[in-house]
């Protein structure tokens, strides 16, 4: 069985780990000190890094060539070629003890985890426990491991990781050391993309690797995921396959769409409509994106610093063309216009004719325009 591109491309060391410089530089630190807590939290959207950065900083707990070798503690990263490093990466570490709480959320598995944490570790220096997902556990749970959090045995390294931090208790956040892991800009994921399809050898063109980027929602986990279905293509991939296989237009298709809209053209909009419609794409997923294109274009309109912004975002090209729509901005016919897709992308996700309650929403405001 292949390795999935997310588990073959996993980061090994800090540094690998996209858009963390905050949480990287920190962590770094605690490790070039020797500082490492007993209990950390990381929290943050679906494949931002947080479990990927659990295991490199249990890596980093138990690095024999760490521990005997100062100058390279400097670094702050594990050696990824000692014993601990190889079997952690392997998934074979007896002393990395992981739990998903959401299939083990109950107070008898954490009553049993706290006999496992009494117990010395078997060969490395540190026992680790990842609990994912940790919203999870229940209210008899948390007090039950409350109590090992406020006292842990000397031995015992707890890495807290969740998607949903607002449901954890005050009691448990407070013992812990908060790592907040960012939504991953789309051009970063797009660099790593690239690197990936190089090393791969896939013939897949930027524009494709564009929409996996943007469909990926801000987790390179979901990237490497959709890119992982276009590599079993084989040959490659262009945008029009990608946008098949993903059942979404990309950029280029949605600014279209949004230029059309902006100049008011009814009739060219309502064809380009019927066109991606007959095509079989999601027009529910269409609406989304077109929505958060004329956002984008509205605020540039009335706020151009937010370029900056827009630039982490981006590429240059999609900045340029988002520069241009802004120039079109007519805020009292437009600001309507995105109200009205708003409530028809409501209405169209619970209608069995999803076309139209958009085709309503974009008669009615530009029949007057056209």
């Amino acid at each position: 069985m292949s390795l999935a591109t997310y588990r073959k491309y996993r980061p090994k060391t800090l540094t690998d780990i996209l858009g963390q410089e905050t949480v990287v530089s920190v962590l770094k630190n605690a490790a070039r000190l020797d500082k490492i807590s007993h209990a950390y939290l990381f929290y943050g959207p679906r494949g931002s890094g947080k479990t990927s950065a659990a295991r490199i900083l249990a890596k980093i707990a138990n690095c024999e060539t760490r521990a005997s070798d100062k100058k390279f503690r400097e670094v702050g990263e594990p050696c990824d070629q000692c014993r601990p490093c190889l079997e952690i990466n392997e998934g074979r570490a007896l002393d990395v003890v992981e739990i998903d709480a959401a299939s083990n959320r109950g107070i008898d598995e954490i009553r049993s985890l706290k006999e496992g944490i009494r117990l010395s570790p078997t060969s490395y220096r540190y026992k680790i426990f990842i609990i994912d997902e940790v919203h999870q556990l229940t209210k008899e749970a948390f007090n039950a491991l409350l109590k090992t959090l406020e006292e842990p045995p000397e031995h015992a390294i707890f890495i807290l990781a969740t998607t949903e931090y607002e449901k954890l208790p005050a009691t448990i956040t407070s013992r812990t050391q908060r790592f907040n892991f960012r939504r991953l800009p789309i051009v970063k994921i797009l660099e790593k993309l690239k690197s990936i399809a190089k090393a791969e050898k896939l013939k897949i063109s930027d524009d494709a690797l564009e929409l996996i980027a943007a469909s990926s929602e801000g987790s390179f986990r979901d990237a490497e995921s959709l890119l992982d279905q276009v590599i079993t293509l084989g040959d490659g991939a262009d945008l029009k396959t990608v946008e098949q296989i993903l059942g979404k237009v990309g950029f280029s298709t949605t600014a279209d769409l949004a230029e059309l809209l902006l100049k008011g053209s009814l009739d060219q909009t309502l064809e380009f409509l019927a066109k991606i419609n007959e095509s079989g794409y999601n027009l529910v997923q269409l609406n989304r994106d077109l929505i958060h294109y004329l956002r984008k274009v509205l605020v540039l309109y009335f706020d151009p610093q937010m370029e900056k912004i827009f630039d982490k975002e981006m590429t240059a090209d999609e900045l340029n063309r988002l520069k241009n729509h802004s120039k079109l901005i007519n805020p009292e016919k437009h600001i309507p216009l995105l109200k009205s897709l708003i409530r028809s992308y409501t209405e169209m996700r619970y209608s069995p004719f999803a076309i139209v309650p958009l085709e309503v929403a974009i008669i009615e405001n530009l029949r007057q325009a056209d």
